[in-house]
């Protein structure tokens, strides 16, 4: 079994794995290929995607059962004790700084031309 997600790739890519994969939904196709057809589709995929993302996920024999391929994702795929897990990168270091004193109520241009009304509605 092979699960591959696609983001901000060409059409004619999404156009070439459905020869072989069926897309359930925009950019996520399934299917079920031999090894070979399998490396050599991720090789076209890693050719065609132009600045694009790919993240594949396929069965293999072993305890997890699957294994992970990615191109030009900021995830990673990281073995941790025998198991393959997905490293996030450090969201700290690209957080905004939180500011002390946060805006007041009613600070955007949006609540200043529209009144709201309180209480029932009649």
């Amino acid at each position: 079994m092979v699960v591959l997600v696609l983001s901000a790739c060409p059409a004619g890519l999404r156009g070439h794995l459905t020869r072989w994969l069926l897309e359930i939904s925009a950019g996520v196709f399934v299917g079920h290929v031999s090894a070979r057809v399998r490396d050599l589709m991720w090789l076209n995929v890693c050719e065609m995607t132009s600045g694009g993302r790919a993240l594949m996920v396929f069965s293999v024999p072993g305890e997890q059962r699957m294994d992970f391929l990615v191109h030009n994702h900021h995830w990673t795929p990281t073995d941790f004790d025998g198991l393959t897990l997905m490293m996030r990168p450090n969201s700290e270091a690209a957080a905004p700084a939180v500011t002390e004193n946060p805006p007041a109520a009613g600070w955007s241009a949006a609540s200043k031309r529209r009144k709201f009304r309180r209480g029932p509605v009649r």
